[in-house]
C-alpha cells in the first residue's frame, strides 16, 4: 500500500481527487465506450452510480451544447471533481436533422423501440435520400467551474432495416458505406477509432491530460510532498 508524504489527510484527500475524472452518465453503453476512450489518460476514471450520485438533469436545453453543459456542471458541483459529460444525437436529413437532441427521448421504450418508430417515418423514402450523421459534443467542467467543449461528428446513411448485434441505441440502423455495414457490425475497436464520440473524446484528450496534470502538479506542491509514494514490500 502507499504511504503518504503530505502533512495531513486533507492534503491526500485533495491529491487523490486531483487525479480522478468523473463521466457524467447513467448510460451503461456510453460507460462502457468512454472506459476504451478515455483509457490513454492517466487517470482514475469514475461514473455516478459508483459514488452514489442520482444527480436529476432536466437536458432540456436547445443544443448539444446546452445538455451536455447542464450535465457536466450539475455533477461537477455534486462531487467537486473534474467531469466530463456529453450528448449526442442522430440527425436525419429526410427529417430535417431530426431526431436530433431529442434521440434518446424520440418515443418512449427502449432503444427497439426508438429504431422502430424512426424506420417508420422513413418509410418509402428512397437509399440516396436517407442521409444522417451522428453527432456528438463533450463538454468538460473543473472543480473552479472552467468550460471546454468540443464536437465529433460521423457520416452514414439510415439503412431499411436493424443488422448487427453490438453498439447500443441506433447503431444497428446507421449504415456506413466506407465499410459496408451498420454501426452494430463494426468490431469494437474500429468503432472507438471513427464513431462520433470516439472523435469528440479524442478531440478532448489534449485539454483532460492538461487539466488532470496541472492538478496533480498543484496538489504535489501542498506542504511540500503531497503525493503518495510506494511503501517498499
Amino acid at each position: 500500500m502507499p504511504t503518504a508524504s503530505c502533512q495531513n489527510r486533507q492534503c491526500m484527500l485533495e491529491y487523490l481527487n486531483a487525479m480522478k475524472l468523473l463521466v457524467a452518465t447513467q448510460n451503461p453503453g456510453k460507460v462502457r465506450e468512454f472506459r476504451l476512450l478515455l483509457a490513454p489518460l492517466e487517470a482514475s476514471l469514475c461514473f455516478p452510480f459508483e459514488l452514489g450520485l442520482r444527480t436529476k438533469v432536466p437536458e432540456d436545453g436547445d443544443t448539444y451544447v446546452d445538455n451536455a453543459r447542464q450535465k457536466a456542471m450539475a455533477y461537477a458541483r455534486a462531487s467537486g471533481l473534474l467531469t466530463l459529460a456529453d450528448d449526442s444525437g442522430l440527425e436525419v436529413d429526410a427529417l430535417g436533422g431530426a431526431p436530433g437532441i431529442h434521440s434518446a427521448r424520440y418515443t418512449a421504450g427502449h432503444d427497439a423501440d426508438r429504431v422502430a418508430a424512426l424506420l417508420a417515418r422513413l418509410r418509402g423514402v428512397a437509399w440516396e435520400q436517407r442521409t444522417a450523421r451522428f453527432r456528438c459534443v463533450v463538454v468538460i467542467v473543473t472543480p473552479s467551474g472552467e468550460l471546454y467543449s468540443t464536437e465529433g461528428t460521423c457520416q452514414g446513411m439510415i439503412a431499411f432495416e436493424p443488422a448487427g448485434q453490438g453498439g447500443f441505441g441506433y447503431d444497428p440502423i446507421f449504415y456506413l458505406p466506407d465499410y459496408g455495414c451498420t454501426m452494430a457490425q463494426l468490431p469494437q475497436a474500429l468503432k472507438n477509432r471513427i464513431s462520433h464520440r470516439a472523435r469528440a473524446v479524442e478531440a478532448a484528450l489534449v485539454t483532460l491530460h492538461h487539466l488532470l496534470t496541472q492538478e496533480t502538479s498543484a496538489h504535489r506542491r501542498c506542504g511540500g510532498s503531497c503525493h503518495p509514494t510506494p511503501s517498499v514490500v
